[in-house]
């Protein structure tokens, strides 16, 4: 038997970022954080790994399998420099050696909180940081594994599909449909409090939907992450904490604590109902009072 089997060959750059899918990559399940580094070589990573400097990556011709980016682009060095060079520099000389590349979050997706920062306007993206000839050695197209921060679970399932299959179907947003074609909604342990309209009281409180007051945007966010918990155990809803649609391409949006209304009716419906199919819902489950379902859990 061979013990010497070549492990694809990870990189992990760090652009603009607050580190954040870096905890959450730590903070994996540790059995599958464990396969995950007796199946693949992870030669860099600039907190984790000691052996091999980026400068050593920029200048030698050896392929890398994958190539996965935490953290927004930007052009301009007056803003973020890494080795002497602006992000997008070393992300373009490094991407040239790549079979595939994945962006880790959504600030690396699509440009994400920091592309808020006023004082610069070309922060973005990978896709938009990156013409046609940069990715023309790319064996796939860029797969956005969006999240503030990304679930650990969806980068090891990406890369472990990667490794066997060597394609996953993406969506229009370049996510994988096997993890962004569910919403946030699905498998909520509040949608009994969803269907009766029975809303939320407060924040962190067990009892009550955050749809109708708190701007909780489940029904319309792509993710599983109530089917695929977080530390195996809870996720924002669960904890009381609306869904922020941090997986979208329009995240972060203004006010995300709130539900925008007018005159009683929210702005946004859950994805795929008409307001006039949600209007006739709601005003039908108003009608009745469950009273089960407007007590404490545990009393």
């Amino acid at each position: 038997m061979n013990n010497k089997i070549k492990k694809p060959k990870i990189v992990w750059l760090q652009a603009i970022t607050c580190n954040g899918n870096t905890h959450s990559l730590l903070s994996a399940n540790a059995n599958r954080l464990k396969l995950f580094l007796d199946s693949f070589d992870l030669v860099y990573h600039p907190s984790l790994t000691t052996d091999t400097l980026l400068n050593d990556l920029l200048i030698e011709k050896n392929e890398i399998d994958f190539l996965l980016v935490e953290g927004a682009i930007t052009s301009n060095k007056d803003f973020f420099q890494i080795s002497d060079q602006g992000i997008n520099e070393a992300l373009k000389k490094l991407v040239l050696k790549s079979k595939y590349l994945i962006a880790i979050g959504s600030c690396a997706s699509y440009g994400g909180v920091h592309q808020k920062f006023e004082q610069n306007d070309d922060i973005c993206g990978l896709t938009d940081a990156l013409d046609e000839t940069d990715i023309s050695y790319l064996t796939h197209p860029i797969i956005n594994l969006t999240g503030c921060p990304v679930h650990p679970e969806w980068i090891f399932q990406t890369l472990f599909s990667l490794k066997e299959y060597k394609k996953v179907p993406l969506d229009e947003k370049g996510r994988p449909k096997e993890i962004y074609s569910y919403l946030a909604h699905h498998g909520c342990t509040r949608n009994e409090y969803f269907e009766w309209k029975v809303e939320a009281k407060s924040f962190g409180l067990k009892e009550g939907c955050l749809f109708y007051e708190q701007g909780c945007r489940g029904p319309m966010t792509h993710s599983n992450c109530n089917k695929i918990l977080w530390n195996d155990v809870n996720t924002k809803t669960r904890a009381g904490m609306p869904c922020i649609g941090c997986t979208e391409f329009d995240f972060p949006r203004n006010n995300m604590l709130e539900t925008k209304k007018n005159i009683g009716i929210p702005d946004e419906v859950p994805l795929g109902v008409t307001k006039r199919a949600y209007l006739s819902l709601a005003g039908v489950a108003k009608t009745f009072k469950i009273d089960r379902l407007n007590e404490k859990i545990i009393k």
